[in-house]
């Protein structure tokens, strides 16, 4: 009788130790899975408020368009109502101003610039191969960026 209560004090002393370091083990096995739960939350919170921010912008955009688009509708019928009745009409209409160079300058500067150096290689007099080239480049280079402004809207296209 006594070996049995000397091996059933041994067991419960061991199983006592080793519950206590099953239970700190999944104690931090659950504190990492909180953690790794909310940094994940995190995550999907913040993707959540990015498309429904981009969700707005495409809104915005969307009105923008239709009300400039009406405003363009509007724009030859309002003209030709106040000159056949002689009143004036105010209407808001947003233009942006375009910034920058045109494609059409750009296209000179950037034409000329090359067509001055190649004809400079080219002639063997450097000057007058310089200013030869510089012309006929700055010309190609003005048609071809007219066409580019032509084609993004910069310069209304010819009838």
């Amino acid at each position: 009788m006594k070996n049995t209560f000397a091996i059933l004090g041994i067991a419960l002393a061991f199983t006592a130790c080793t519950n206590a370091k099953k239970e700190e083990a999944i104690k931090v096995a659950t504190i990492k899975a909180v953690k790794d739960s909310m940094r994940l939350d995190s995550f999907k919170r913040a993707d959540a408020a990015e498309k429904q921010q981009a969700a707005k912008i495409q809104e915005e955009k969307r009105v923008l368009m239709l009300a400039s688009a009406k405003a363009a509708e509007n724009a030859p019928a309002a003209t030709m109502a106040s000159t056949r009745s002689h009143s004036v009409d105010h209407q808001t209409t947003t233009t942006t101003k375009k910034k920058g160079w045109s494609s059409a300058a750009l296209g000179t500067v950037i034409g000329a610039g090359a067509g001055g150096l190649g004809g400079a290689l080219i002639d063997k007099k450097k000057g007058r191969g310089a200013i030869i080239g510089g012309v006929a480049g700055a010309g190609a280079g003005y048609l071809i960026g007219r066409g580019q402004d032509r084609k993004s809207g910069r310069v209304q296209p010819k009838n």
